[in-house]
């Protein structure tokens, strides 16, 4: 009986127990997050994003030094976007460098290196950045705690 009761324990643990976030899904997601930016989908780019995230622009000098530009909240970074998509086209190419899964799996933290055309009043420039953000799976869907973004002098 002892058993059984044990093994009852065990199964309402195991079902109770949130999914592990996996490489594959968070890939996934930043994909899902590439494609709503470049089609300029400000409110389906917002929705990939919990409530609280937080964005922080910042450059790396020539001398490896970081100047920090500023932080803005999910509903700032939303109208900073929409003002931008107003005059301006993207296109963001992105590499993952890394997905590193915390150990109990709810979180991660990916590390990418982004590219972007950037064309506005008829001028094109390009900007170079490594972003990294942490992804958490809430109500079953993944979302963007928000992001850092590095901006550094792109190869040529």
């Amino acid at each position: 009986m002892r058993r059984l009761v044990l093994l009852a324990a065990a199964v309402l643990l195991c079902a109770a127990a949130p999914a592990r976030i996996t490489d594959a899904e968070v890939r996934a997601f930043v994909d899902r997050q590439t494609r709503a930016w470049n089609a300029g989908d400000v409110g389906a780019w917002a929705a990939l994003h919990t409530a609280d995230a937080r964005f922080t622009d910042q450059t790396r000098t020539g001398k490896g030094e970081i100047v920090a530009y500023g932080t803005s909240t999910l509903p700032q970074a939303r109208k900073q976007a929409q003002r931008f998509f107003a005059g301006s086209k993207i296109q963001e190419t992105g590499r993952i460098e890394k997905v590193e899964i915390a150990p109990d799996g709810a979180s991660a933290r990916v590390t990418q290196r982004k590219a972007s055309r950037i064309t506005a009043e008829g001028r094109v420039r390009t900007s170079c950045a490594v972003s990294v953000q942490t992804v958490v799976k809430t109500a079953g869907r993944l979302r963007s705690q928000g992001r850092v973004d590095t901006l550094y002098k792109c190869p040529r």
